[in-house]
Order: structure tokens, then sequence, then C-alpha cells
């Protein structure tokens, strides 16, 4: 739905009074996989986002291919996933993932560290706005904003519409709108980092039935011979090579050039021909395209995610300079923001909560874009030395630990170095889904997670730290249950799935230490507990 109206209501309020009057309690700059993601979060905190996208319509130009890694666990800690399996072609854990010129195989684990859902990214859009739409929001498509002013109290976008110019109000801003982000411009926060000169051309196309495979998977092309499945390094770029199943292949050729593209002009056959020609040295015979995809890399990241009361998000954050990451690391940012707004936003934010995005997101930033960058490293050697770092990379990853922790890494699964001394080893980590047992049957872990709302869980049936909970009992979920090995006692987890604190054995100080993490993340308790809010499942 198109909307050219600027009011949501009225005026938005908190516990200490009436503020100013907003259209919306959130601007949400941008429509892509965080914007969507952001707008969908904060409708269930109760919070109402205005989400604007200049392009008139969505767009159907192939860029990412693919979600992966630790955003597929909170889209199914939001009861998300089966809807995005459907959407998908094949859904299982994928055993090998590219990594900068190298594989990680992980074959040889029981469980494979990284999932990845091969949906396009047009589509995934689709998926979000139609949830976006089920909770009762919408998207203004067509409106650009072109200003952005703020104040103590509010943030004012300027806006060209289909029907002219206007100015909507709210609380905060945030931008997600993309490398180019135009809201990061306006904020005039910093963007540095490094433009690589590589242009990337990824394709996956039918291939005539006289192209056939060898049994280790390299093809076999009439008047061409073998070309090798896999990272080729060759003297005009890396030519990248996907297995040829049911007649289909993907490949990527990778260049050095030192233009600037623009990712929003499709990919030609002609050009793409163009590449191979110039990096293997031969004709290609293709097939009919099924994809057909362009880009370039860039390392960089803002250097706040903050400004007053303007926020960025995904790509208008960082840039990361491999495949596979962006989108699951841009989705993993509004997880973390939204509800932090929305606990300003509902009037209970404890001082200098909305600071702590900045805090980790920023610090996750880091950590993505250390492992692409290692990928830019791995990938862009030609010499022997670089062969040999490759070479000492596979060797290494045949151990279990070294592959596992790179598992992670890559999937973005981190940490949060939360304030606090003598923490849990479970605090700021991601909570692990466990089966729960309870008076009214079986759940778990991801099914509390589903509203978004913070989750008080007593595993060990700890009275004294269940009528403290209480006190928060209007935002916190308080649940009893019992699970094989438990890793806690108690934890209190945060909307994003993240451990606030933790707790094991029967200390004296738990009870204070309990009550210092409600107030440090939930703000100060109600004066007299909400009764009858705490639940065994």
């Amino acid at each position: 739905m198109v909307s050219t109206t600027g009011s949501f209501g009225d005026a938005a309020k908190n516990y200490e009074g009436e503020r100013a009057v907003v259209d919306a309690d959130v601007i949400i700059v941008g429509a892509g996989p965080a914007g969507l993601m952001l707008a969908g979060e904060l409708h269930l905190a109760g919070v109402r986002p205005l989400v604007l996208e200049r392009q008139p319509q969505p767009r159907d130009t192939p860029k990412a291919h693919g979600i992966g890694g630790q955003i597929l666990e909170l889209l199914r800690y939001r009861g998300l996933l089966e809807r995005f399996r459907q959407a998908t072609t094949d859904p299982l854990p994928a055993p090998r993932f590219p990594f900068g010129g190298v594989h990680l195989d992980f074959t040889q684990l029981d469980v494979s560290p990284m999932q990845a859902f091969p949906i396009p990214q047009a589509r995934l859009e689709r998926l979000l706005a139609e949830r976006l739409g089920e909770l009762g929001g919408d998207i203004r498509r067509g409106h650009e904003v072109v200003g952005l002013s703020q104040d103590g109290d509010t943030v004012t976008a300027d806006v060209h519409g289909p029907e002219g110019p206007y100015q909507v109000t709210a609380g905060y801003l945030v931008g997600c709108d993309g490398s180019r982000s135009r809201v990061r411009n306006l904020a005039g926060i910093p963007f540095p980092g490094t433009s690589y000169p590589e242009v990337n051309r990824l394709a996956t196309v039918t291939m005539p039935d006289s192209v056939t495979t060898f049994d280790n998977g390299d093809l076999n092309v009439p008047d061409v011979g073998r070309v090798r499945l896999g990272f080729n390094h060759l003297e005009g770029g890396t030519f990248a090579l996907g297995p040829l199943v049911d007649g289909v292949v993907s490949f990527q050729t990778t260049e050095e050039e030192p233009i600037e593209v623009d990712d929003d002009v499709p990919l030609s056959m002609s050009e793409l021909q163009d590449s191979i020609r110039r990096v293997l040295g031969v004709n290609l015979p293709l097939g009919e395209p099924l994809r057909l995809s362009r880009y370039q890399f860039q390392a960089r990241q803002a250097e706040r995610y903050r400004d007053g009361r303007i926020m960025l998000a995904g790509d208008a954050a960082h840039m990361l300079p491999a495949t596979g990451t962006a989108i699951n690391v841009g989705m993993q940012d509004v997880v973390n923001l939204a509800w932090k707004l929305a606990a300003d936003v509902n009037g209970w934010a404890p001082a200098g909560l909305l600071d702590t995005y900045h805090d980790e997101r920023h610090f996750a930033g880091e950590r993505a874009l250390l492992q692409t960058q290692s990928q830019v490293a791995l990938r862009r050697g030609l010499d022997s030395a670089a062969e040999a770092l490759r070479a000492l990379l596979r060797e290494l990853l045949v151990d279990e630990q070294p592959l596992r922790r790179m598992g992670a890494l890559v999937g973005a699964n981190v940490r949060y170095p939360l304030p606090g001394a003598d923490q849990h080893a479970l605090t700021g980590t991601f909570v692990p889904d466990l089966t729960l047992l309870t008076d009214q049957g079986t759940t778990s872990v991801a099914e509390l997670m589903h509203t978004a709302r913070p989750v008080f869980l007593d595993l060990a049936d700890r009275p004294e730290l269940r009528e403290i909970a209480r006190e928060w009992n209007d935002r916190v979920d308080i649940h009893t249950a019992k699970t094989e090995d438990r890793p806690a006692d108690v934890l209190l987890i945060r909307p994003d799935a993240h451990i606030a604190w933790a707790a094991t054995g029967d200390g004296p100080a738990d009870a204070a230490a309990l009550r210092e993490a409600l107030s440090c993340w939930f703000g100060a308790p109600l004066e007299a507990a909400v009764p009858g809010s705490e639940r065994s499942s």
C-alpha cells in the first residue's frame, strides 16, 4: 500500500508525560531486508513504524541469492523459519561454503555450524513485506527522503512523494537505505574504508548437453577441455566454478577493473561472455541464464551507528567484502535495535540503553569485517606465497575445533561484551534452544521468543529470584521449566535472544545481581508488581 498522508494519530506518550506530536514512533528509510525486518520487530513490540522507500515498486534486479548463519536461528525463534523454508529450493545445511578462494567443508561434522537457504533477495523482501502487512504495517513506495533535521525530542524528514514534497516527524529515524545511504550522508556520519578494484560477475545458467563432468566434478567442455571445479586463479582474474547439477551450473568471474559499476544496471549475457573470455581465455558455451548479477566489494564501517535520534543499520552501517554475510549481519543489526527503540518509545528504557546498540553492533560489524577482509587477502593473492597460505588454511580446517570456530565467525554468531564483573560464561551469547518440560507440556526456548519480549527462565525452581523478577512482569515474561543438562539455574534473555544474565548455584549474591541486571536492561521496576503474570510454560 502506498500512502501520502503524514498522520498516524495521537501523539506518542511515555510514563513521564506527553511527547511532541509525531507522525510515527520510528521512521525507517529503506525497504530492503534490514528495513522490513526492523518494521516487523517494532510492530511486535507495539511501536508504530513508517517505512519510506524511494523506489516506486519492489525491484527484481538479482542481488543476494540466499541467507545463512545466525539470522536463520533468529527467524526460527520468531516462528518464521518455516515460511522461509517453503520459499527455498534446498534448505538443508550447506556442507561447503566458499571462503576467500578455499572452501569450509563441514561434511565431517555431525551437525553443520552453518545453514543457508538459497532464496533470492527479491523473494526474501516479498516475504518480509507480507509479514509486515499481516502485522498491520505498510510501505510508502516512491517516497524519497531528501533532508533531515533533529532536536532533543524528534527527528523530521523532508520527503519527495508521488504527490509532491512533505515532512514527516517521529521520535527516531533509522537509515536502512544501503551502501550509498542518504541518511548517513545527511547525518554527516563518516564511512571510512576501502573500495577494492574488482568487478564480480555471477551467473547461474543451463549448460548444453555436450558439456559433461569428470568424476571429480570438473567440467569437460568440447573444444575447450577441462575447467576445474572450485577457484581457478588465472592471470586474467579468478574463475570460480560450482558443480553441474541437472544441467545447471553457477560460476563467477572476478577481474580487477578501476571503475565503479552500478548495481542497478542488469548484467547482460554479452558482458558476461566477454568477462569469461578475458579470464579463461576461451569461449565457454552457455545455455539459458537463470540468474545474472554484478557487484563490487567494499570494506567500510560507519564511525558511529547512532547520531542523536538517527540510527544506521545494514549496508548503511557497514559494507562487507565477501558474499553470504551482509544480509545476515544487517538483519541482526535491526533485531538488536528494535527492542531498544521500543523500550524508549514505551517509556521504560534505562539510561544508555540505545547507546548499547552502537557498542554491540559496531563490535559485531568489526568481527564481520575481520573474516570478510581475511577472505579478500586469501582470494586476491595470485603468486606462490598466496597459494601456500590457502594450502595451509585448508590443512588447519581439517581439524574440528578450528572448523567450528570458523563456522561461528562466518555465521556472525557473536558474544556481546556486556557490562559487569564476574559474569557467567553464557552472558552475552545467543541463548540455546533448550527443550523445556512444564506443567502444561513440552515447549522450547525458541517458542518463548516468538513474541519478542524479554524472558526470565527459571530452570532450577528459584522462587526467591522469581519474586524479584515479578517486579518487572509488565515487560518481562516469567517462566519456570525443567530441562536436561541445564546450562544455568536461571537465564535472563533479551528480546534479541541474547542472554543478559545467568546464574548457577544458590549464592546469596544472585538476588542483588539479578536486580542489577533487570534494572540495567529493562529499566526501573513498577512500584507494584502486576499480579498473575508468572507462567510455567
